[in-house]
């Protein structure tokens, strides 16, 4: 017993082991995020953003930086540690400001085009240079031509999109048939029962196989500590995990209108589903606002020890899971910069896998008043349906 213990011991720390090298390798040399995975529909109901707000949140993708800006903030400061982040959004933000809205469309709705050089030289000079020398490198993303024919299947997640397709819906014709017809469904009646028909072959031992994976939840930018809370959280682990929220998604939430789950399913968006950003109505708005936007490559504590001020927003997103279990200190200086940078009434909206606060330090939860009547129902509704819980916080 004592030897297959300390064999088990082992094996899980190399487990362990292989997934953190995994995520640091590969959060410090390539794109993680094609699109936000974080609905913004929701966040502007709870954040309330008038015209003198002014917002820091983590890039991510840029998508909801955008989705912010249609109700024009007075600035929207966009910080993320990976400057490929950042270079995604400034290629956005050339694309809107030249002006054309099918070459934008062509670009980040449909995923792709064949002569997708011609349109990228025409944007190319709107670029920071490390955005230029970023793309004139990856533009090859936007190739249609190519075996992924889409830049939704780029970047770490969509790599792992393109994975799943192809190992699941091109494999199971019938299954991938039921994906098709669940994201057109006209109700959650039909809906309920497409999926009820899909869930027997969607989770197989293959899938159930892939999802707990090291290497595919590194890809997707899943932290060691983050896989911790869902294993804790719930009794099936990080299957059981995907597995409900999935099913939550797919059945209580309209799927005609979710562009998350249609983009990694298809490659591409519709002109009927999709982000703010690319519905033709929102581009004059975005032209006249996009020098709202700044973006910073650095941590959240560093760029606000080098901008300090009287900030009304912090869009957090899950990045204090990690914190809380690899680097307690770094947390505490980060939510202490945080307020010192607040002013009574500041919204901080953040989410985790756990399904609590107990990732902000005690100390600093007295600082700041909750709104669970507000973010639990609000939860329920999310599009995206990847995570644990949902937090608005008001600094007092």
């Amino acid at each position: 017993m004592k030897r297959i213990k300390k064999i088990k011991t082992a094996q899980r720390k190399w487990v362990n082991t292989t997934h953190d090298f995994i995520f640091k390798n590969i959060h410090s040399h390539r794109l993680i995020y094609n699109q936000c995975w974080e609905d913004p529909r929701i966040d502007r109901q709870l954040l309330q953003i008038k015209p003198d707000s002014k917002l820091v949140m983590i890039t991510s993708a840029g998508c909801n930086a955008l989705d912010y800006l249609l109700d024009s903030p007075e600035t929207i400061h966009c910080v993320d540690v990976n400057p490929r982040q950042n270079a995604l959004l400034h290629l956005k933000l050339a694309f809107i400001q030249h002006g054309d809205f099918d070459n934008l469309f062509t670009m980040f709705g449909v995923g792709g085009y064949n002569d997708y050089q011609k349109l990228y030289r025409q944007v190319r000079d709107r670029l920071p240079d490390y955005a230029q020398g970023f793309w004139d490198e990856k533009i090859y993303y936007f190739d249609q031509s190519k075996p992924k024919k889409s830049f939704y299947y780029h970047g770490t997640s969509g790599d792992i999109a393109w994975l799943l397709s192809k190992c699941l819906l091109q494999t199971k014709k019938q299954l991938r048939r039921l994906f098709f017809d669940l994201i057109e469904a006209n109700d959650l009646a039909e809906q309920k029962e497409i999926y009820a028909r899909m869930e027997p072959t969607l989770w197989n031992s293959v899938s159930c196989w892939l999802i707990k994976h090291p290497l595919l939840l590194a890809m997707l930018g899943v932290p060691r500590p983050q896989i911790k809370l869902i294993e804790k959280r719930h009794p099936d682990g990080v299957v059981g995990y995907v597995r409900d929220n999935l099913k939550r998604v797919f059945t209580e939430v309209l799927m005609h209108e979710n562009y998350f789950w249609r983009v990694y399913l298809t490659g591409s968006y519709s002109r009927s589903c999709c982000p703010n950003y690319l519905k033709p109505a929102n581009l004059d708005l975005l032209q006249a606002n996009n020098d709202r936007i700044e973006s910073h490559t650095t941590t959240l504590a560093g760029f606000l020890k080098e901008n300090p001020g009287n900030y009304s927003h912090f869009i957090l997103l899950d990045h204090q899971d990690w914190l809380a279990w690899h680097d307690p200190n770094a947390l505490r200086e980060e939510w202490q910069l945080i307020l010192e940078n607040s002013q009574v009434g500041t919204k901080i909206l953040m989410r985790s896998a756990g399904s609590d606060i107990n990732f902000i330090p005690n100390s600093i939860q007295t600082s700041l008043r909750f709104f669970p009547q507000l973010t639990l129902p609000l939860h329920q509704l999310d599009r995206v349906g990847t995570y644990g819980s949902l937090h608005l916080a008001e600094v007092i």
